[in-house]
């Protein structure tokens, strides 16, 4: 099987390669089949590869390919080869099936664009360099499909770029990312100047033996990484570009959102565990940026009006969620949340996709409404993915995958009362603006006339994500309900175990019982507030104190004008009064000299031929002389 692994990241690269050099020749058809195959190829190798890793399962079994030496130096060498284990595989396999379903959806939702070719190539290439990404044996080559991935979001996000607000918000995705990878890259040079290798695994092996616990390399390794995580995941606080990023097509934003881009971050975390095992106090800050974020970003998805802004900000706590897991060393756990997370949050939007498109791209839900009836296939899908991201208990996998963050915050000898607290909050604000959605978009009295119901592309990915989005979860179940752990099974070969207080096991069904009551009245005050009582909640959006706090959480928490007051607008100062400094009068003073140059050489052009003639006879008296003297 090992040397089927270059066939996965290498079908959706030819596909791009392909794409570019042909595309301008290239029949529609041609280019989606090209497009969508190539991932649906990829696909395939996946699964087939994850299945016979499977039954061969072991601890510490890993496929391992070299394909040939990259850099060679005295001092640095790097590989271009594979690593495949359990955690790969994970990442591997959601990020070729989801991504093949988006491509299949993007088929129809892309077909009137005049960018269908260009599109395809991008998002050929996006999952190329993710899939480097994850599947890369050392940290050069994982750097290489890091900045792949940046690169692509900024081509994505940007994709019509002909809309100038559009072009801004690849550029602050670009930039904003770009502070984290800077962070990154310098926690790379610490490793290879520690340990002298780029080798994941030789790093993570040696790690143990050379650092102690808090030392100050290891805080600063596991803190430099952190860095590089929280820019591609969207944290706090480098989380403003994820809300922008919605200006690409949603057939975008569910790649970025669901399997690519932010998952990276968490990948990150979970693939250096060693190294942060290593640094607690990072850890704990991993666990509390988590909370945060995702209560920061649930208050803000609780007011936003366009639909896919909800879902930004929903992926922001989302991940939050998955930091939460990782800071409190419950590593499984984080990846099945991401796992689960993969395909209802793809789902939802898929499904707000579908919505735009039929209803002449309006994304205000408070224009919208009375759809259920026009879009049924995508409002019962719709529904099932909110139930889902709403961690509606013991149907959804949302619960299966939340309900293990959570315990495992409160009994983790790295948990707390006051994180848990935090997540189970954290399960109220998104049952509210999950079905907030569902209730503005699909119920009440219609605001919109569908003129565009959406085809087979369209509704197979719709139902194939809704039906994972219920079934997935069962695969990984609490200890009082069935105690399944297939998941955690598999990942515990490759990641620690979780240590928990025993003495917190007696508190496991009250705990459930409360993320269960916090879901359900979560919907229920979505349901009084927008469907039974809508003027209630109008009259408190109007009320001073209500205003300001709505305008607050609307505007991210005001990060963006803090970052204008504090970083943009004095960079832009200090850059102006300094735009005639030494450095530029130097190139000024070059740009001068070889102007005046040109001037003089201009002079010798007069037109005359005899004074061409003159001027070579001359010259070559003047070097014969020299010759002859010399």
């Amino acid at each position: 099987m090992a040397k089927l692994l270059w066939m996965i990241p290498a079908f959706p690269l030819a596909g791009f390669l392909c794409l570019v050099i042909f595309g301008k020749s290239l029949r529609r058809w041609i280019a989606g089949f090209i497009g969508v195959g190539s991932v649906g190829l990829s696909a395939l190798v996946s699964v087939i590869v994850a299945v016979r890793f499977l039954s061969h399962l072991q601890p510490g079994k890993a496929y391992s390919r070299k394909l040939w030496t990259w850099i060679a130096t005295p001092d640095f060498a790097a590989t271009a080869g594979f690593h495949y284990d359990a955690l790969t595989m994970v990442m591997v396999t959601v990020i070729t099936v989801v991504g093949f379903l988006i491509h299949v959806y993007s088929v129809e939702y892309m077909r009137e664009d005049e960018g269908y070719t260009r599109f395809f190539a991008y998002m050929n290439l996006f999952v190329g360099a993710m899939l480097i990404l994850v599947m890369a044996d050392n940290l050069a080559l994982l750097y290489v499909g890091w900045e792949g991935v940046g690169l692509c979001s900024y081509l994505l996000i940007g994709f019509w770029y002909k809309e100038p607000a559009n072009a801004r918000a690849a550029i602050k995705a670009f930039l904003m990312t770009r502070i984290g990878d800077t962070a990154m890259i310098l926690g790379i040079l610490l490793l290879f100047y520690v340990f002298g290798t780029m080798d994941i695994q030789e790093i993570l092996r040696r790690a143990p033996g050379e650092w102690a616990v808090g030392s100050t390399p290891a805080v600063l390794a596991a803190a430099l990484l952190l860095g590089g995580a929280l820019g591609k995941s969207a944290q706090m606080p480098l989380q403003t570009w994820l809300p922008d990023a919605m200006a690409g097509p949603t057939p975008v934003s569910a790649l970025i959102h669901a399997a690519t881009m932010v998952t990276a971050g968490v990948y990150l975390i979970a693939r250096t565990n060693v190294l942060f095992s290593l640094a607690p106090v990072v850890q704990t800050a991993v666990a509390v940026i988590g909370a945060a974020t995702l209560l920061m970003a649930g208050f803000s998805a609780m007011v936003q009006s366009d639909i896919k802004r909800v879902l930004a900000y929903s992926t922001m706590s989302q991940i939050g969620y998955m930091f939460l897991a990782l800071g409190v060393g419950a590593w499984s756990a984080a990846m099945f949340h991401f796992f689960t997370h993969a395909f209802f949050k793809s789902l939802l939007f898929l499904g707000a996709g579908a919505v735009i498109i039929g209803v002449h791209h309006e994304q205000n839900m408070f224009k919208l409404g009375g759809l259920r009836n026009q879009l049924p296939l995508v409002f019962w899908t719709f529904v099932v993915g909110a139930a889902s991201l709403a961690a509606l208990p013991l149907v959804t996998d949302g619960f299966y995958s939340k309900d293990m963050i959570l315990w495992n915050a409160w009994s983790s000898e790295r948990g707390s009362p006051w994180l848990w607290a935090a997540g189970a909050a954290g399960s109220f604000i998104t049952a509210i603006y999950a079905f907030r959605m569902v209730y503005l978009t699909f119920l009440g009295s219609a605001g919109a006339r569908v003129s565009r119901r959406p085809g087979l592309p369209v509704k197979l990915p719709l139902v194939v994500l809704a039906v994972l989005s219920v079934v997935l979860g069962f695969i990984e179940t609490p200890h009082n309900l069935g105690d399944v752990r297939l998941f955690s099974t598999v990942l515990e070969t490759v990641l620690p175990a979780i240590v928990t207080d025993p003495s917190a096991a007696k508190n496991e069904a009250y705990l459930q019982a409360l993320a269960a009551a916090a879901c359900l009245a979560g919907l229920l005050a979505a349901y009084i507030f927008f469907v039974s009582r809508p003027g209630a909640m109008e009259r408190l959006a109007e009320s001073r104190m209500g205003s300001r706090m709505h305008r607050w959480w609307f505007e991210g928490w005001g990060f963006d004008r803090l970052y204008e007051a504090v970083i943009v607008r004095p960079f832009i100062w200090v850059a102006t009064i300094n735009r005639g400094d030494l450095v530029d009068r130097i190139y000024d003073g070059l740009a001068e000299a070889t102007s005046a140059a040109h001037r003089l050489l201009a002079l010798s052009q007069m037109g005359r031929v005899r004074n061409y003639a003159m001027g070579i006879c001359i010259g070559a008296v003047v070097i014969t002389g020299i010759v002859i003297l010399l």
